[in-house]
């Protein structure tokens, strides 16, 4: 399987920095069409290869490794004006030099190879080490999530960005600690250790838990879930590692601090669901991430073998169930996010398990895991990336991962200790499963030990025990269900007994899933526009109010709950609700509006909701201009068919089906610029309901525009895409100063647009009405709205669009008024229609006329 992907990737690919192994050619940064934020960990430094020299030092083919570093060494530079990812680029490129070069050395002596090699793949670890060292140049010590390889930080392309996500800033200071102990450079530590220390200052202090993202300019968090899943996980990975790497107890102590908030708050059972790191008892997901995976292989290290054992074995009961771990999947065993790049983590913690346990289970479970990969993954150039876990469908994509970490966890699990020509034991891996030596303690340099004479474990609550390293039996000595009498076999699979137990009473689709409750409904689910949901939250004891000016209001009385279990989750919806609509008031403040010109003479601005995710609008660009397309189908869930380029278009799209960041990465695809939401509740309106910002899913790969339309709103929109097949919208910030108005001019200039409305409390009839109070009463309603065509003459269709667009404003009442009003027959309306002058003060009731008497 190596053999076969890495032939592929040097044949094809190389020296992109990754392969495509269905298109069987190299992916290089700048060329192929851009994937978002997974393409910053490329840099056109041969990525692949670089994370992959490890694996064939681990193998054994001490040829083909000499060989690659050669290639490394002769053909890799970093000098390119591209920018990057800082997390990726020091553990796939950092990392990867780092560990080289310590094998290759060892290599050297034990094997006499090599024996040209003279420290040269440290020299480039040292490059590139500094050029990601100017990323650190913040208020906080906490590094920029990018830097620029050429120019660092002094480079337009990196962007205004001032946020990053706790793993991206704690998870540096294995590679930098062993560059500084390598180098004698102590400032890359120095800067790791900052940065961690000020990660850990800013943890709640009474949970203990650490968020998701936070400014690295200010400190503060700007998304507060706490989990050990995507966002977080390596942080915590890093802190017990870099206590093993370099002995520095109060990194241990940082780990049991916060693994015992983990247990405590994010551990329920074997699952593991984020939680709002302030109110740590408030579940902040109902879903968990591929990512935290890699969780139960921490546990081992940690010693605490009965959990990491539950754990992982939700996770085989899952891939059992869809052949592969999907990217995010709910605590009912259902698919949350299909798709599943070839990650590790799953058998990293089985290969960790194994060592532990020498279980041979555990052998099986990567004999699935290798028959599946072999069945549905092996392609004619390597091994493409699953798309949708349910249907197989490959993905053009193989990440150096795959290679460096992914068949290196297969290797070792099925490897011998004498085919293996390391002393793995000597060894730390890092979170990209390159190898750090424990030698790098005993580095004799005074700076990197001041601050452990500052630590006292007596400050502490924790037991010896908590700073020994962990036996098998003891760990096991701790749990309820082991008996003195049992062998270690017999109680692992009493503990995975129960826990496919569990699995069939919670999974719906098998024959022994008992019934479940009704599960209450999320906050972030919840609309006060559709009856089954106010009717839900009613059985919580949750009365819901609608304010005259639109507002939603929730009061909680738990005494009228159906039961006592509801009137609690009514108390969880409302604590719920609270953190949304604190996480939600930034956005609120920066909402959107829709803008497109009807008939060259009328200029309409829609209100319009934000997105949490995808580009964001600045002083450098306030606004992107497009054709607006409606997709079909219009849900925009599934494009696999689709065939049409929407380059520089803005698609408009039905909210349902999927989530907003779905239809957002398939409208990306397919090359928009922007998307436009809207709304499937009938007769919702930013007049009467509060705007929201659609919330994305944590990854951030979508980079156009995106924002939300209410569906009374969107008629408006709709209505003139028919009349103007090719319109042209403008996507843009709506801004306080913007308010319901009409503009009129003179008519000197017709191609300027003389009515000018933004659909802040939107209302076609006032607007119009305050334009006739002006001295323009007197003329003729075609020439004061300057509806003619360019020969002068007046427009029927530039009227009729009018018309069309004040219509959904009349109340039902208004038109029964209209047509019983007017005893007409059709012909004399229609010669009515274009010679009509303004008599009554009050243009609103001689609009409802026009309307009965032209359409």
């Amino acid at each position: 399987m190596f053999t076969h992907s890495y032939d592929s990737y040097m044949n094809y690919a190389y020296p992109a920095d990754e392969l495509m192994p269905l298109s069987c050619k190299g992916r290089f940064r700048g060329v192929e069409i851009s994937r978002g934020d997974v393409d910053d960990a490329l840099g056109n430094f041969s990525l692949t290869l670089i994370d992959t020299l490890d694996t064939l030092a681990i193998m054994g083919n001490y040829s083909e490794f000499e060989k690659a570093i050669t290639l490394v060494i002769n053909d890799v530079k970093f000098d390119s004006d591209i920018v990057v990812s800082v997390f990726e680029t020091n553990i796939r490129v950092l990392g990867g030099l780092l560990s080289a070069h310590v094998l290759a050395q060892d290599i050297q002596k034990k094997h006499h190879l090599l024996e040209w090699y003279d420290n040269q793949l440290l020299s480039m670890a040292k490059d590139i080490g500094h050029r990601l060292l100017t990323a650190f140049n913040s208020s906080t010590g906490i590094p920029h999530p990018r830097v620029n390889l050429k120019y660092g930080m002094n480079s337009y392309k990196i962007g205004p960005l001032k946020e990053t996500c706790t793993a991206c800033a704690g998870s540096m200071i294995l590679e930098f600690a062993a560059l500084s102990r390598l180098t004698g450079e102590s400032i890359f530590e120095i800067k790791a250790r900052k940065a961690m220390d000020y990660l850990w200052n800013q943890r709640h202090r009474q949970s203990d838990l650490v968020g998701n993202i936070i400014n690295i300019d200010t400190g503060d968090w700007i998304r507060k879930e706490s989990g050990v899943g995507a966002g977080i996980d390596s942080y915590y990975e890093y802190c017990l590692k870099t206590y093993i790497l370099l002995g520095d107890e109060k990194y241990l102590d940082r780990f049991n601090r916060h693994y015992t908030s983990i247990m405590k708050y994010i551990s329920n059972g074997p699952f593991l669901i984020d939680v709002h790191m302030h109110r740590p008892h408030n579940q902040a997901k109902n879903f968990m991430d591929s990512l935290l995976a890699f969780w139960p292989g921490l546990q081992v290290l940690k010693g605490d073998l009965k959990p990491a054992i539950e754990t992982h074995e939700i996770l085989y009961q899952i891939t059992q169930k869809h052949s592969f771990l999907p990217e995010a999947f709910t605590t009912d065993f259902n698919i949350h996010w299909p798709h599943h790049p070839l990650r590790p983590e799953f058998i990293e913690s089985t290969y960790f398990l194994y060592l532990a346990t020498k279980d041979n289970h555990y052998l099986d479970v990567g004999k699935d895991v290798l028959k599946n990969l072999q069945n549905y993954t092996r392609v004619h150039c390597g091994y493409a990336a699953v798309n949708d876990v349910r249907t197989k469908k490959k993905e053009d994509r193989m990440d150096s991962f795959f290679l460096a970490e992914t068949l290196k966890y297969l290797y070792l699990l099925f490897s011998k200790n004498h085919e293996i020509g390391f002393n793995l034991d000597n060894y730390v891996f890092t979170t990209e499963a390159h190898f750090l030596p424990l030698s790098l303690a005993y580095t004799n340099n005074s700076s990197y030990h001041k601050s452990f004479s500052k630590f006292s474990r007596h400050n502490y609550i924790f037991s010896d025990s908590d700073y020994n390293c962990p036996t098998t039996k003891e760990s096991l000595r701790k749990t309820n269900l082991y008996d003195n009498d049992m062998d270690n076999l017999s109680y692992f699979k009493i503990l995975r007994m129960q826990v496919r137990d569990l699995v069939s009473n919670r999974d719906p689709n098998s024959s022994k899933a008992k019934p479940l409750r009704s599960q209450r409904i999320r906050a972030s689910q919840f609309s006060a526009s559709k009856s089954d949901h106010v009717d839900l939250v009613k059985q919580l004891g949750i009365n819901v109010i609608i304010l005259k000016d639109g507002r939603v209001k929730l009061i909680h009385d738990s005494a009228m709950a159906q039961s006592l279990e509801a009137a609690e989750e009514g108390a969880y919806f409302m604590q719920e609700m609270i953190s949304l609509s604190q996480q939600q008031r930034q956005y609120e403040q920066r909402l959107r509006t829709v803008s497109f010109v009807l008939s060259k003479t009328i200029k309409v601005s829609l209100l319009a909701g934000p997105a949490q995710f995808g580009s964001d609008f600045n002083t450098d660009q306030s606004y992107i201009d497009g054709t607006v397309v409606k997709l079909n189908p219009f849900d925009g869930c599934n494009i696999d068919e689709i065939t049409i380029n929407f380059k520089n278009q803005i698609v408009l799209v039905q909210r349902g089906n999927c989530m907003f960041i779905e239809k957002a990465r398939n409208v990306q695809k397919l090359g928009a610029i922007g998307m436009i939401v809207v709304d499937n509740v009938e007769n919702s309106s930013s007049k009467n309901l509060p705007m929201f910002s659609m919330s994305g899913d944590g990854i951030n790969d979508v980079k156009i525009h995106s924002v939300f339309l209410y569906s009374e709103d969107a008629k408006i929109l709709l209505n003139a895409m028919e009349e103007n097949q090719h319109m042209k919208v403008r996507l843009g910030v709506h801004h306080d100063e913007e308010i319901v108005s009409v503009k009129a001019s003179s008519g000197d200039n017709e191609n300027e647009p003389l009515l000018t409305a933004t659909s802040n409390n939107f209302n076609m009839q006032e607007m119009i009405s305050n334009l006739f109070k002006t001295n323009k009463l007197k003329f003729d309603l075609l020439s004061v709205i300057n509806f003619k065509n360019l020969n002068g003459e007046h427009s029927a269709n530039m009227f009729m669009s009018l018309l069309k667009n004040i219509a959904p404003a009349l109340t039902n009442e208004e038109n029964e008024q209209i047509q019983s009003d007017d005893d007409d027959d059709d012909d004399d309306r229609k010669k009515k229609c274009w010679n009509i002058h303004l008599k009554s003060k009050h243009f609103i009731d001689f609009m409802k006329w026009s309307l009965y008497t032209c359409l």
